[in-house]
C-alpha cells in the first residue's frame, strides 16, 4: 500500500476557460488533495512551476501565448521532476505521440469525467510518491556508501576483499600503498596468481603457522594473504587475529596482524573473504621494551587496556560517531577526552553533558537551546550543548536514560546535522562529532522496546568497550601507586607505600564501582594513614568481600557465603553511611547521579 498523504500533494491545473479550471480545482479539493492552485497562461503557468514546488500538473494542451507542448518541453529543459498529464478538445494522434515523447504521464479528452480526473490524478500521484521514495532511498544509500568509503580510506590497517575465486575485489588506501611496489597486485587479479607456486616464507610465533601444519617457507606479502584467504573458503569459518613476519619483495621485514572472515550478505550467501591487515613493526618493538603504562588521562599496562589504547588512537583520526561502553567508573568520560585529544577538532570544544543528570523536561533545552519567551523562565536566548560544541565534540553520558521523545530528536540531529532550537522555527546547522556513553546494555533495550535502532546503530558507528577494573591484570598495583602519589601530594603527606597484605586485598576485591571506586578507597587510605597503607586503613567492605589469591577456605569447612548482589550492597553501605547518600556514592565509586538512578531502577527509597 502506497503511503499517498493527499493533504500535501501540491497540484496546479492550466486552463484558460476560467469555469474549468475552478471545476478541477473543487473536485480535486473535495477529495482531499491540496493545496491545489491554477494559472490561465503559459506565462502565469511559468512564473508557478519555477517558483513552486508541485506534484502534479494538470494542462490544457491549448493555452494562451504557447502549448501544453512547449510546457512539457520547458519542464524537461528545466530538469523538473513533476507527473503532467495533458488535457484537450481535439484529441489528435500526432499531439498524444508528442506529449509522451516528452515525458507526459496521461492524455485525456475532454470533456473530462469526474472519476476520469481522479483516477489519473491518484495514478500520477501515486507513482509520483514511489519515483520520490525510490530518489530518497538512492540518495541515502549513496550517501551511506560515501561515508563508507570514506571510513574505509581514513583506517590505517590494509583492508582487501577477495571473491570466492580468491580473485581481489577491492583495497583500501593504506592496503594499495604497501603492494604498490608488487608487480600486478591490483583489483581483479587472483591472489594465487601473485602467490606464485612456491609456499610462503610468512611464519607464525616460533616458526610455525597457528592456522597450518608445518612450517611455511617463502617470501612474498601476497602469499601471506592467501594463506588465510584459502583457510576462510576451505571452512567457511574466522580466522582469528595472529602475527606474522613477512619479507617485502621491495626489500624489509614487516610483523604484521592479520585476521580473515567470510563475507556473508542480508541473506545468508557466502560473498567471498574480508582482509585485515595491521603493521605492527613498531609495536611489537615497544611491547618488547615495555608496554604503556600511562596514555592521555589512562593510567594501566594490562593487555586490555593496550587494546583500548590502540583503538582510541585509530578512532580518534576518523570523523565518526563513537559509543563507549563499560560499567560505572571505568572511565567512559577519559576516552571522550583521549578521543577529542587524538582527533584534528583538539583544538575545538569539547561539551560535556550528563543526560540521567538533567531532568527530562530541561534535556531538550540544554541540548538545543532556546530562545526567549520559549516557556516559562525563559527570559533570554540561550545556546544549547550542540552549539557550544560546533566545530568540536559533543560527549552524552548516560544516553541510554534519555526519553523516547530526546531519542528521536537526537537522531534526527544525527541524521541531517540540524535542529530547532526550542522555540525556534529556523533550522540550526552545526558541524558536530558526537561520542556517547552508556553503562546499560543497549542491545537488551533495543530489544525490549526501551531504545530506538535506529538511534542505536547511529551512534555506535564505533563502540569502544571499557574492560571492568577486575578485567585488567596487573593495573590494581599501578593505579594505586598513582592515586596514593596523587592524594600524598594533594594532603600534604608522605605516603610511603602500601604494605603486600594491603595490595593482596585489593587485587582480590570484585570492584564493582571499577577505577573511581578504588580511587575512592585511596583516598580514604591516604588520609587514614600515617605514612604507610596497611588492612587497616582499608574500608570494611574490601575486608569481607576481597578473596586474595591462595586464600584458605572457610574454618568450618562448610559452604561459601553467597555473593552480594549490587542492590543488597546499596542498601548495606545505605546503613552504613546512616543513609548519607553522598557519603554512601564515594564509599560505592559511583557518581550521586548514578546512586540515585540505581536506587531508582531497585525500588529502593530514595528520601532525605
Amino acid at each position: 500500500m502506497i503511503d499517498l498523504n493527499k493533504a500535501e500533494s501540491s497540484i496546479l491545473i492550466i486552463d484558460d476557460e476560467e469555469s474549468l479550471r475552478l471545476t478541477f480545482q473543487m473536485f480535486l479539493a473535495k477529495e482531499g488533495y491540496g493545496p491545489v492552485v491554477t494559472a490561465a497562461t503559459y506565462d502565469e503557468a511559468l512564473e508557478i512551476i519555477d517558483r513552486q514546488k508541485l506534484d502534479l500538473i494538470i494542462s490544457d494542451i491549448v493555452l494562451e501565448g504557447a502549448s501544453g507542448i512547449d510546457l512539457l518541453r520547458h519542464i524537461k529543459e528545466a530538469g523538473r521532476q513533476c507527473p503532467v498529464v495533458m488535457v484537450t478538445g481535439y484529441p489528435n494522434i500526432n499531439t498524444a505521440a508528442d506529449a509522451v515523447r516528452l515525458g507526459a504521464f496521461d492524455y485525456l479528452a475532454k470533456p473530462v469525467k469526474k472519476n476520469d480526473l481522479l483516477r489519473v490524478s491518484r495514478m500520477a500521484l501515486q507513482q509520483f510518491t514511489l519515483w520520490k521514495e525510490k530518489e530518497r532511498l538512492h540518495a541515502e544509500k549513496e550517501r551511506y556508501r560515501r561515508y563508507l568509503e570514506t571510513i574505509f580510506r581514513s583506517v590505517r590497517d590494509a583492508i582487501i576483499t577477495v571473491d570466492p575465486e580468491s580473485k581481489i575485489v577491492e583495497m583500501n588506501q593504506t592496503a594499495r600503498d604497501w603492494t604498490a611496489h608488487i608487480p600486478g597486485f591490483e583489483v581483479g587479479r587472483l591472489l594465487r596468481e601473485l602467490a606464485g607456486p612456491a609456499p610462503s616464507r610468512i611464519h607464525g610465533v616460533g616458526g610455525v603457522s597457528p592456522f597450518f601444519l608445518g612450517p611455511i617457507e617463502g617470501d612474498g606479502f601476497a602469499p601471506a594473504c592467501l594463506r588465510d584467504v584459502g583457510e576462510v573458503l576451505a571452512k567457511k569459518q574466522e580466522v582469528r587475529e595472529h602475527r606474522v613476519e613477512c619479507r617485502l619483495d621491495g626489500g624489509g621485514d614487516m610483523v604484521l596482524r592479520i585476521s580473515a572472515a567470510p563475507l556473508v550478505d542480508k541473506e545468508g550467501k557466502f560473498q567471498g573473504v574480508v582482509l585485515v591487515l595491521r603493521d605492527v613493526t613498531r609495536l611489537e618493538s615497544l611491547e618488547q621494551q615495555g608496554r604503556r603504562a600511562k596514555f592521555h588521562r589512562f593510567i594501566g599496562g594490562s593487555p586490555a587496556m593496550q587494546a583500548v589504547y590502540t583503538m582510541i588512537e585509530h578512532v580518534g583520526q576518523v570523523d565518526a560517531a563513537v559509543l563507549v561502553t563499560g560499567e560505572s567508573g571505568t572511565g567512559k568520560e577519559l576516552v571522550a577526552d583521549a578521543l577529542h585529544a587524538e582527533s584534528p577538532r583538539r583544538r575545538r570544544p569539547l561539551v560535556k553533558v550528563d543526560c540521567s543528570a538533567i531532568p527530562e523536561d530541561l534535556l531538550e533545552s540544554e541540548l538545543f537551546g532556546h530562545s526567549k519567551g520559549a516557556f516559562t523562565g525563559a527570559e533570554r536566548d540561550r545556546k544549547g550543548h550542540i552549539l557550544q560544541a560546533d566545530g568540536g565534540t559533543l560527549f552524552l553520558d548516560e544516553i541510554g536514560d534519555i526519553s523516547p521523545r530526546m531519542q528521536l530528536r537526537l537522531l534526527r540531529f544525527l541524521q541531517e546535522k540540524t535542529f530547532y532550537p526550542v522555540g525556534k522555527d529556523t533550522p540550526v546547522k552545526v558541524d558536530v562529532r558526537v561520542i556517547a556513553a552508556t553503562n546499560a546494555d543497549l542491545r537488551k533495550k533495543v530489544e525490549a522496546g526501551l531504545f530506538r535502532e535506529d538511534l542505536y546503530f547511529r551512534l555506535r558507528v564505533v563502540d569502544i568497550h571499557l574492560p571492568a577494573l577486575r578485567e585488567r591484570d596487573g593495573d590494581i598495583a599501578l593505579l594505586a601507586r598513582y592515586f596514593m602519589d596523587h592524594f600524598g601530594r594533594q594532603l600534604g603527606k608522605e605516603i610511603a607505600g602500601i604494605t603486600d597484605q594491603a595490595l593482596a586485598l585489593l587485587a582480590g576485591y570484585r570492584w564493582p564501582g571499577n577505577v573511581r571506586e578504588l580511587e575512592h578507597v585511596i583516598e580514604r587510605a591516604c588520609v587514614l594513614s600515617p605514612g604507610t597503607i596497611t588492612t587497616d586503613h582499608l574500608p570494611k567492605e574490601i575486608l569481607s568481600d576481597a578473596e586474595p589469591a591462595g586464600s584458605a577456605p572457610a574454618a568450618n569447612g562448610g559452604p561459601e557465603a553467597p555473593p552480594e548482589n549490587e542492590a543488597e550492597r546499596i542498601l548495606r553501605i545505605l546503613k552504613q553511611t546512616d543513609g548519607n547518600k553522598a557519603k554512601a556514592a564515594r564509599l560505592l565509586g559511583f557518581d550521586r547521579s548514578t546512586l540515585y538512578r540505581k536506587l531508582r531502577s531497585y525500588d529502593i527509597g530514595i528520601e532525605g
